[in-house]
């Protein structure tokens, strides 16, 4: 007759017969020796939204916690930035007036331009890096200049904007930036801005293209911040359709061959198979941006007490580097560079 075994029994007839992996878990001590992604302020950008005037901190009401900033306010947010080592800020600018070709985006006196100069008298060593797109400067609020047929359609001329894109890089390199960044999604305009740039004596002037840009719906509040929601039509005919992968390894293959330095997957976490994709496809630095939708419902969610803000941001930072991220645009900056140091 067999006699079953106890539950005891069983456990000491298998010790030795599995693979014990909780054994380096055991502590934050072991758990840190073995933690193979690591979050580091130092790979983070931080937005901001630039207007114009004076001691303007206006709070952006679908991003807690932002804010449109006049161009004196700006010192002070370097200061606080160095302090707590994020080291690089992504510029976007509300121009004082908008017109069909986005002339302010290009004026020396624009109020990017001005940002550009006040963050680095403030911090020299402060990656400055501008983005380079139209729709916060035109009336019609597209990536570019509309084609004389674009209407109502907001059909969008892809090769008259590049010359417009160029100029506006020359612009921001002549303010003084470390870096440009084209969202646009304008087919060639990387080795427009290129050319442009090497052409007016800026050739160590580094590219960070917006490669993999989605029409994506988690850009609401970012819109809002900016004032550069559409006045008609939408982005999907520049912008890529969220189903596609290979098309952005064919996006990221042409900017690497415009001579992009850097590329980016945006938005971040709802594409991360597409960050991995990108990842195992390029030597290039890739950047992905936490967008503004992601932003809000972490932080509409946490204002219900329905997650732990701290928590649930650096477990999803985490997934972004751990997807194959090297850099992370963030509004969660500053709170997660703060949260980690007390770790």
């Amino acid at each position: 007759m067999t006699t079953a075994m106890t539950a005891a029994e069983i456990a000491t007839a298998r010790r030795g017969s599995f693979t014990r992996t909780r054994r380096t878990r055991g502590s934050e001590a072991l758990r840190g020796l073995v933690r193979e992604t690591r979050l580091d302020p130092a790979s983070f950008i931080y937005p901001l939204f630039v207007v114009h005037g004076s001691n303007v901190r206006q709070p952006i009401e679908s991003m807690p916690g932002q804010y449109r900033l006049s161009v004196d306010q700006l010192a002070e947010e370097a200061a606080e930035l160095r302090s707590l080592g994020v080291r690089a800020v992504l510029l976007f600018g509300i121009p004082a007036s908008k017109d069909e070709v986005g002339s302010e985006a290009y004026a020396a006196g624009g109020i990017v331009q001005q940002a550009i100069a006040a963050l680095k008298g403030a911090d020299p060593e402060l990656a400055v890096i501008a983005d380079v797109c139209l729709c916060e400067y035109t009336d019609h609020g597209h990536c570019g200049v509309l084609a004389p047929n674009g209407g109502r359609d907001g059909e969008v001329d892809n090769d008259r904007s590049l010359e417009l894109l160029a100029r506006m890089a020359i612009s921001m390199a002549e303010a003084g930036v470390d870096m440009v960044a084209p969202s646009d999604m304008m087919d060639g305009r990387v080795g427009a801005i290129r050319e442009a740039l090497d052409g007016a004596g800026f050739e160590s002037l580094p590219i960070m293209a917006y490669s993999v840009k989605y029409a994506s719906a988690y850009y609401g509040p970012f819109r809002e911040a900016a004032d550069s929601a559409p006045a008609f039509g939408d982005r999907r005919g520049y912008q890529m359709d969220p189903p596609n992968v290979r098309e952005a390894l064919r996006e990221v293959a042409a900017d690497a061959s415009e001579q992009a330095d850097i590329v980016m997957v945006k938005p971040a976490l709802a594409y991360l198979d597409v960050v991995r994709a990108v990842r195992e496809s390029t030597d290039l630095p890739l950047a992905v941006y936490n967008v503004s939708g992601e932003y809000a419902m972490v932080k509409a969610a946490a204002a219900q007490g329905w997650v732990d803000e701290r928590l649930i941001t650096l477990e999803t930072l985490t997934g972004m580097r751990r997807a194959g991220a090297d850099i992370i645009i963030t509004y969660h900056a500053k709170e997660a560079a703060r949260w980690l140091s007390d770790q």
